[in-house]
C-alpha cells in the first residue's frame, strides 16, 4: 500500500493549493495518483469572528491556536475510509525531517498534515490529536505552510508512476544514507572545466563505480555525520580511501 491522500490543517488554504498545483505534484495529482485536501479551521469556529486563536495562559507574546477548531478539522478530515492514516503536526519541537521517515511515510494511505501559526498551538490538542511532530530542521518559520509543501513534494516524488524514470527517486541524496554524485550535461567543456572522461567511456561499471565514490566523498566532506550511522562494507571503504587519496 502507498500513500494516496494529502490532508493539510491551515489557515491559508489557497497558499497549498497554488503551489501544489506545479511540477511533480501538481502532475501526480493531475493523474490521480494522490489527491490533495485542505480544511480551514476557521470553518469550525462557533462565534461570528471565526476565531482561532487566543492569549496564551501564564502571558507571554503571541496568540495560541485554540484546541477546538483543530481538533474539528482534523475530525473531519479522518472521516473518509482510507486505510492507514497519521495525523502529523508540524512545529520546530518535532522530530527532524528525513528521507527515511518520508519513505516510512509513503507508505500509510493518508497523511494529515496541521501546520501551526503565531506562537503554536495548545499543546492538548498535539497530545490528543496528533500521532507525531515533525520539524524541517533547527529554525522557526512564520507558518507549517510551507513545511507541508515539502513533505508532500518529497513523498510524492516516492510513489509508484510519478517520476519518469523509477530510478530516480532511489538515487536521490539520502536515500542509501549518503549524498548524490555530481552530475553533468552538455557542453563537454565549461571555462575549462571538462566532464570527468570516465562518464563519456560507456562502461556502465566504471560509471556505477566513479558515482559511488564521488558520493561517499562528498558525504564525508560535507556531512560526515552521515557516514557515522552508515556501516560501509569493505568495497565502500575503499571507494573512500580511494577518493581521499586522489583529492590530495
Amino acid at each position: 500500500m502507498v500513500l494516496t491522500r494529502f490532508d493539510i490543517v491551515t489557515l491559508f488554504p489557497e497558499m497549498v493549493t497554488a503551489a501544489a498545483n506545479y511540477g511533480v505534484t501538481g502532475r501526480a495529482i493531475e493523474r490521480g495518483i494522490v489527491s490533495l485536501s485542505v480544511w480551514n479551521p476557521r470553518d469550525y469556529t462557533h462565534d461570528r469572528h471565526k476565531t482561532v486563536d487566543d492569549r496564551p495562559y501564564g502571558g507571554g507574546p503571541g496568540m495560541v491556536m485554540k484546541y477546538q477548531p483543530l481538533h474539528d478539522a482534523v475530525m473531519d478530515a479522518k472521516q473518509a475510509p482510507v486505510g492507514n492514516s497519521k495525523v502529523v503536526c508540524l512545529s520546530p519541537q518535532g522530530k527532524p525531517i528525513t528521507q527515511a521517515l518520508l519513505k516510512d511515510a509513503s507508505q500509510l494511505s493518508q497523511l494529515v498534515l496541521v501546520a501551526g501559526r503565531y506562537e503554536g498551538m495548545d499543546e492538548r490538542f498535539v497530545e490528543l490529536d496528533c500521532d507525531e511532530e515533525w520539524s524541517l530542521g533547527d529554525y522557526v518559520i512564520s507558518g507549517g505552510e510551507l513545511a507541508a509543501l515539502i513533505v508532500i513534494d518529497a513523498i510524492t516524488r516516492l510513489l509508484p508512476g510519478v517520476l519518469g524514470d523509477a530510478d530516480s527517486a532511489e538515487q536521490d541524496s539520502y536515500m542509501a544514507g549518503l549524498l548524490d554524485c555530481p552530475h553533468y550535461t552538455r557542453p563537454e567543456q565549461i571555462n575549462g572545466r571538462a566532464v570527468p572522461e570516465v562518464l563519456m567511456g560507456g562502461n556502465h561499471a566504471d560509471i556505477a563505480r566513479w558515482r559511488l565514490k564521488q558520493s561517499l566523498g562528498r558525504t564525508w566532506q560535507r556531512r560526515p555525520d552521515l557516514l557515522k550511522n552508515n556501516n560501509l562494507d569493505a568495497d565502500q571503504e575503499k571507494l573512500l580511501k580511494e577518493f581521499i587519496v586522489e583529492l590530495n
